[in-house]
């Protein structure tokens, strides 16, 4: 299928469309097919294989049982929007007006796509880290943005300072940061944050930062919101979802909080995309986001374990592996094994050992492609018992 005007400026910054003009598969969908025709264990999609917390989901099916099934609030219902104000209190001491300075989006997704879409005009610079989520790169070019990236380079993937002061410039409309990082795993430290914000005040930029993996930062690593830090909180949207912290990634419910007037920026482009979503599913995740301190420890701590147990794995195959401090993903190096690309390798790795990765690649520019090639990224978002047979598979490598 050949794509053309808005669309076909998405797919190619998000690198799918062909020299031809021709649409072409995602490595995403390649790796999946993979995964079901070979019956490899799929570590390549970042989606959980436990469902979440039974109090939440039971409050789902309650709130359908009881008739919340129509079209909630623009902005999302009151309790959704009070509970995620109580939470930015809570765990960090940030007041929001849950009636003026929070949105519920379709996912994280969503409330990125508005973001772009509704405060970016032709030629407006956002500057990401690289790798970068997929979606970023096709955002902002259908939104007409310009994309600047500052690479996260091995073995640490800490972003060079230096580097992130001469990327910003006062063409630079928005910092768009993720942190804890997908797919590397880093956690942005307070002097990468506060140089963040001292350059969106020099430059007048504004600052969109991407939390979904907030309550999954493990050992000594935290996490800390860059809207709490001084002078950040007037030029920043925070984004946020339910489906990373609670294992519901199905469901795609969001949130975005920020100052009033750039929130109904927002709002003016999501009442013309998805204008409402999830009613039954967000009482439910306003009950997630209340429970007690235990839960939000426990997850952190479960999915640490599971990080080590596939991390080890992966080492006595061969591979060098990184240490993520957050998030779903772990880094190999796939060179020591004898394979400098990885998309091969990826392609490869089904018939000789069962599993399926991503390229790391994919997260990266063409241009980028030489410092990424041999790199691929693993989910350990599973259950152990997968990990533990991935991590028997992956043995096989050795001979």
């Amino acid at each position: 299928m050949t794509v053309s005007g808005a669309w076909a400026r998405a797919a190619r910054g998000a690198m799918l469309l062909a020299d031809d003009g021709e649409l072409r598969p995602t490595i995403f969908a390649e790796m999946s097919a993979l995964a079901a025709s070979t019956g490899a264990i799929n570590l390549g999609q970042g989606f959980p294989d436990e469902d979440g917390p039974e109090v939440v989901r039971n409050a789902a099916k309650r709130a359908i049982d009881e008739g919340v099934n129509q079209y909630p609030p623009g902005r999302g219902i009151p309790a959704l929007r009070q509970a995620v104000a109580d939470h930015q209190r809570r765990f960090y001491d940030v007041e929001l007006d849950p009636d003026r300075e929070i949105l519920v989006t379709a996912g994280a997704t969503e409330a990125i796509a508005a973001t772009l879409l509704a405060l970016l005009e032709d030629g407006d610079e956002v500057v990401t880290f690289e790798p970068f989520y997929d979606s970023y790169a096709a955002m902002i070019a259908l939104a007409g943005g310009v994309h600047v990236t500052v690479p996260l380079r091995e073995p640490s993937f800490r972003p060079d300072l230096d580097e992130l002061r001469d990327a910003v410039t006062d063409r630079t409309r928005i910092i768009l940061i993720n942190s804890p990082h997908n797919p590397t795993g880093t956690v942005l430290d307070r002097a990468a944050l506060e140089l963040i914000v001292e350059l969106a005040h020099e430059h007048d930029a504004l600052i969109v930062t991407d939390e979904v993996y907030e309550h999954l930062v493990f050992g000594t690593a935290q996490h800390i919101p860059i809207s709490s830090l001084p002078g950040a909180r007037e030029r920043t949207l925070t984004i946020s979802s339910g489906g990373k912290t609670f294992s519901l990634t199905g469901w795609k419910i969001g949130w975005l909080s920020g100052p009033a007037e750039l929130v109904d920026a927002v709002i003016a482009v999501k009442q013309f995309t998805t204008y409402v979503n999830g009613a039954p599913f967000q009482p439910a995740i306003a009950i997630g986001l209340g429970l007690a301190d235990d839960y939000f420890a426990d997850a952190a701590s479960t999915l640490a374990a599971k990080r080590d147990l596939l991390s080890t794995g992966l080492r006595r195959a061969g591979f060098e592996v990184s240490r993520p401090d957050g998030s779903y993903f772990v880094i190999a190096d796939a060179a020591p094994l004898g394979f400098e690309d990885a998309v091969e390798f990826c392609r490869r790795l089904p018939e000789l050992a069962g599993i399926v990765g991503i390229p790391l690649t994919a997260f990266v520019r063409p241009g980028r492609h030489a410092d990424y090639r041999s790199l691929v990224r693993f989910a350990f978002c599973k259950r152990t018992e997968v990990l533990e047979r991935a991590s028997a598979r992956l043995a096989e490598l050795r001979r």
